[in-house]
């Protein structure tokens, strides 16, 4: 029996038997509605809660006071497309389609939406999620960029120009195939800037806030909570957000917040040693294709002031979620949970974006509320991957289809829980030359790339993971244990 027949069993196993056991549903009654709130490249380290003084973020950190938070939660692919298809399915990369932005998964595949569409929940996903395709997923309820785009109408053309170029991580388009044949319909439409590379360094939006697409998620999740009627069941709602993924152009008062000029850069910034890492990491480093122009401090303070506005005008959409959520009542019978697709390393080690996994890329913010549950901070390394195997036994809903998760719910009903939920893996890029697989155990993270030289890191005693010990004589122990750990999990076709 290999590892995922275990996992999956394992998963049927303990979905089963929430047959008779005292969940918060049976204690409840009717069973709890689940509210996912979703952001795109939140790093982790980001938030008042988790410790940030510049990051501006009151109402995840009101969320964060009552809920358990994650300290060591981990996407399990550090782009888009592939990490929301893990998130979803709670598949890891190797057993779906969607090995990047490119590639939607198979239908076959069910996603949280079918599990809880089983028992009885409306389902409604409002906002991001890059299928990729034109798929529903399960849900019942679905409004997303393309909605956004008809209710912009002209100003449409404004956002792509803030785009400067296709780009469906940011909604345009949001299906590629519907550009595939015919090419990008805004060529030569676009209005150039002063950019050097794909991306802009930040500037504020020319977009007024009401029109923008967070707050146009923030709206409607507002409607679809205030729609919502009893008699229709408990509802399972999706609220996900683009920001503070880029374009870095935020209304104006989340701007006027953040000077440039106070920004400080990561301790990391300038110090990362070249000689130990892998090729493409020191590529990165010496050169950001997106946008060249962050080698230079100025330009690099000002990405990260936009990018604080950006994800304090997050934090302002979420907060008109959770207003809803109150305003109607279902604050008492509601399950909470928000976390990112990915991080953004924002100039540790001298790297911009995500890709990586490093901590600020592939480390996630996690906060899950029960209503009537202890709040506290739970540092167990945790995956997304089992976000859907954890939400469905919070709520006492037998999973449809088995998938790789496996339940830590036991740490959200009980943060001082002892539960080992083993060690954590994370993979990127696969199929290509450029495929690398991650495994978190202890306080060790390992990465092993396919073509390129490994990375070993202690992130008890290096928490900035500045010291590649890979090579290192005295942790080849502990490289080989790694190494064997991952490669039971998953081991590349291409090593």
């Amino acid at each position: 029996m290999n590892r995922r027949t275990l996992l999956q069993n394992g998963v049927l196993l303990a979905t089963s038997s929430l047959v008779g056991r005292r969940t918060f549903a049976a204690a409840a009654g009717p069973r709890p509605n689940v509210l996912l709130l979703m952001s795109d490249q939140h790093k982790r380290s980001c938030m008042g809660a988790y410790g940030d003084t510049v990051a501006r973020t009151p109402n995840l950190d009101a969320l964060a006071a009552k809920s358990v938070r994650f300290t060591n939660a981990y996407c399990a692919n550090p782009v888009c497309t592939p990490s929301r298809a893990s998130l979803m399915t709670g598949l890891y990369s190797h057993n779906h389609e969607a090995q990047d932005n490119a590639h939607p998964y198979s239908s076959r595949h069910k996603t949280m939406a079918h599990h809880f569409g089983a028992a009885g929940y409306t389902t409604a996903l409002i906002g991001k999620m890059h299928w990729v395709d034109a798929q529903t997923h399960g849900f019942d309820y679905r409004l997303e960029f393309n909605d956004w785009f008809q209710s912009l109408g002209p100003k449409t053309a404004i956002y792509a120009d803030e785009l400067g170029r296709p780009n469906s991580g940011s909604g345009q388009p949001e299906i590629d195939d519907l550009w595939r044949d015919n090419g990008d319909p805004w060529k030569n439409v676009r209005h150039k800037d002063d950019r050097k590379g794909a991306v802009h360094v930040g500037r504020v939006s020319l977009l007024e806030e009401k029109e923008q697409f967070d707050s146009f998620v923030a709206r409607e999740s507002a409607r679809f909570l205030r729609n919502h009627r009893s008699e229709d069941g408990p509802f399972f709602l999706v609220s996900s957000f683009l920001k503070p993924h880029d374009p870095f152009m935020p209304a104006q008062r989340f701007a006027d917040m953040f000077r440039p000029e106070d920004m400080k850069l990561p301790a990391s910034w300038g110090k990362a040693d070249l000689d130990s890492l892998p090729r493409e990491v020191v590529q990165s480093i010496r050169y950001n294709g997106p946008t060249p122009e962050l080698s230079d401090e100025a330009a690099a303070k000002r990405h990260m002031a936009f990018y604080y506005a950006n994800l304090a005008q997050m934090d302002d959409c979420v907060g008109q979620v959770l207003a809803a959520l109150k305003e109607t009542g279902h604050d008492r019978d509601t399950i909470i949970v928000y976390t990112s697709d990915h991080g953004e390393m924002l100039g540790d080690l001298g790297l911009w974006q995500k890709f990586e996994f490093y901590e600020g890329s592939c480390g996630v913010p996690l906060l899950a509320h029960v209503p009537g549950n202890p709040s506290g901070v739970v540092a167990t390394p945790v995956s997304q991957v089992s976000l859907s195997a954890t939400m469905a036994d919070l709520c006492g809903v037998r999973q449809v289809a088995p998938n790789d998760g496996v339940s830590f719910a036991a740490l959200v009903r009980d943060p001082k829980s002892r539960l080992d939920v083993g060690p954590v893996f994370a993979e990127y890029a696969l199929n290509t030359p450029r495929a690398k697989c991650m495994v978190r155990e202890g306080d060790w993270k390992y990465t092993f790339w396919a073509h390129d030289r490994d990375e070993l890191y202690n992130l008890k005693t290096d928490p900035a993971e500045l010291h590649n010990v890979a090579a290192d004589a005295r942790c080849r122990n502990q490289v080989e244990h790694l190494k064997a750990v991952l490669f039971a999990w998953h081991r590349p076709a291409e090593a």
